[in-house]
């Protein structure tokens, strides 16, 4: 036993070293898994494409401030409210691979490598958690149960190179805030991840906005808890404002919602400032302290609404025509409970597990308020992300992410019971069994043996276009007609300017309505009107693929439109068919000039 302990010590000692071969045989077996696809440069989401757009424009020249991508919306380009800090990885692993090898192959190690390195933050941060908190051998069934976790692994995918992954990565860190025993590395560690995540976007500022909340409520349980929301205060302002000097962009220093603007800038200043002057006060009364966070919080909303108006409403600013005709039929910003039970048990099983296992803790921590509250702070946490699923299932990496802590706390105790057992084979089956169920693999094994209802041949035909036309071998053909404007569907953009030398309208990027509502009611309008639209921007092609869930919408609400028209063959006069291999999902014409 007690060289088991010796073990165990070491184990627990050396856990960084650990961590970073789980890291590594993580990225192994991710990389095995997507290898054919990173040997076709095939980045499957609109986002990666276009970042990888971004990290090319940038390497050839174009301005820092500059993140607007002008092979979309020539010549003006379209609006892109990203930044350049997750440009940066990819861009450096270009840069030094490309003195060794073609700029291909350079750009396919990026593209695979990329991703995974905020999986390894997430690695640290969330093992450094579970050894604070429950033991230092905890480290490892955390970083197990994060690799079950479907859709928060998913972000670190090689070839998922959008933002996401990274925003990610600062969550867990300011899970790790309120970890830490120093109260001011605490709250700079909180302010510092906040302040980099909303460098990068605003997808994570609910989250974080409570992350805050819970920092200022520390305070008011506890006025010792000065140090962590001053150090908050300072950390949140000053980070933020380094965030916007270095990254923000041409387009984003204006008044803008959807982006660390002058907006949330001046915001986020004001509730760092509001931070500090309230852990500067020195009564020992927590009423008073209570109402001197409630004054803050609303002189912090009060000045938002007051001076930033039209940002009270949805951050994107989409107009009601383009909410109906493309963002209301996002699946990712559909609820959690409009989709199939498939994507229910993927998203779900290890949320609950979290919040079970974030009630027991709270239980057993209930008598040392040092647990106690870390544990409240990060139950509170993974509790709003999950029930954020009911608004948008776009929530479910971070409501996994957030349930960790709690799933690890159940896991560890179900486990430990388990090791009670004096069978071997008892020992080891319950601690299986107790692993699947709470990591939620069971209930996602389960759901998959239960008969499937049988796939239409439409959907077959959509999965078959969804499939092959943004592959390399489907638009090689496309690629070789000489370089033009081409107008085809939104969600072909950002592929079609990646891998050819074309230029597209438009991409799933609500700052660029006009684009997204001139492609789709020119695709639903009459061949007349999408003449209209083709003629004002100067168009060289028209290309579809039919079958694609795009236009889908287009066929079942426009059947006599542009697109059912050209798709059954009824091609208008100014359109010219161009000659495509016989297997080729694609149809292509160039516009007759007048």
């Amino acid at each position: 036993m007690r060289e088991e302990g010796a073990v165990a010590n070491r184990f627990g000692q050396h856990w960084r070293l650990f961590a970073i071969l789980f890291w590594v045989a993580a990225a192994i077996l991710l990389l095995r898994d997507r290898w054919n696809l990173i040997q076709w440069f095939g980045l499957g989401d609109t986002d990666d494409n276009l970042r990888m757009s971004q990290v090319r424009a940038l390497l050839a020249g174009q301005d820092w401030f500059d993140l607007r991508q002008y092979k979309l919306n020539p010549p003006q380009g379209a609006n892109v409210h990203w930044s350049r800090i997750v440009d940066l990885p990819i861009a450096a692993i270009m840069l030094a691979l490309k003195p060794f090898m073609s700029g291909a192959t350079a750009e396919k190690v990026a593209v695979a490598l990329a991703p995974m390195l905020p999986m390894m933050v997430a690695f640290f941060a969330v093992g450094a958690v579970m050894r604070r908190l429950i033991s230092p051998n905890a480290f490892a069934l955390a970083i197990g149960l994060l690799l079950c976790a479907h859709s928060t692994r998913g972000m670190w995918f090689p070839l998922r190179i959008d933002h996401h992954g990274w925003q990610l990565a600062a969550l867990s860190l300011a899970m790790l805030s309120f970890a830490l025993r120093s109260p001011r590395r605490g709250g700079v560690l909180l302010g510092a991840a906040t302040a980099l995540s909303l460098s990068i976007g605003l997808e994570m500022l609910v989250y974080l906005a409570a992350a805050g909340a819970a920092v200022v409520l520390m305070w008011v349980r506890n006025r010792d808890e000065a140090p962590r929301l001053f150090s908050y205060g300072v950390s949140l302002a000053g980070g933020c404002a380094l965030g916007y000097l270095l990254f923000a962009s041409n387009d984003n220093r204006m008044p803008v919602c959807d982006a660390l603007s002058p907006v949330w800038l001046s915001t986020l200043a004001g509730a760092g400032a509001v931070a500090v002057v309230l852990s500067m006060l020195k009564t020992e009364r927590w009423t008073v302290r209570l109402g001197a966070a409630a004054l803050g919080g609303v002189l912090i909303a009060g000045f938002y609404a007051l001076a930033w108006p039209l940002c009270t409403s949805r951050l994107e600013g989409v107009s009601p025509e383009l909410d109906y005709l493309w963002l209301s039929r996002v699946r990712e910003a559909l609820p959690i409970y409009k989709h199939d039970r498939g994507v229910l048990a993927a998203v779900l099983a290890l949320p609950v597990s979290g919040l079970i296992g974030y009630g027991v803790a709270l239980w057993r921590t209930r008598r040392d308020p040092a647990q106690l509250v870390p544990w409240a702070a990060l139950g509170a946490l993974s509790l709003l992300a999950t029930a954020l699923l009911a608004w948008q299932t776009r929530a479910g990496p971070a409501a996994q992410l957030l349930a960790i802590p709690g799933a690890t706390a159940l896991a560890w105790i179900a486990i430990a019971r388990a090791q009670q057992e004096q069978a071997m084979l008892v020992r080891v089956a319950a601690t299986v069994v107790a692993f699947f169920v709470i990591s939620g693999l069971a209930v996602q094994n389960i759901v998959n043996l239960l008969p499937k209802e049988e796939e239409k041949k439409s959907d077959k035909k959509v999965d078959q276009a969804n499939n092959r036309c943004p592959t390399l071998a489907g638009l090689k053909p496309i690629a070789l007609q000489k370089p033009g404007y081409v107008f085809t569907h939104v969600d072909l953009g950002p592929r079609l300017i990646t891998v050819t030398n074309h230029k597209a309208v438009a991409g799933p990027y609500h700052r660029n309505q006009q684009d997204i509502v001139d492609v789709m009611k020119g695709f639903r309008g009459t061949p007349e009107y999408a003449h209209d639209i083709i003629q004002r921007r100067g168009i060289d092609y028209v290309l579809i693929c039919p079958g694609m869930s795009e236009t889908t919408i287009y066929s079942a609400e426009a059947p006599k439109g542009f697109y059912a028209q050209i798709n059954a063959g009824k091609v208008p006069a100014w359109l010219q068919p161009i000659t495509l291999p016989k297997d080729s999902p694609y149809k292509m014409w160039r516009v007759v000039k007048r």
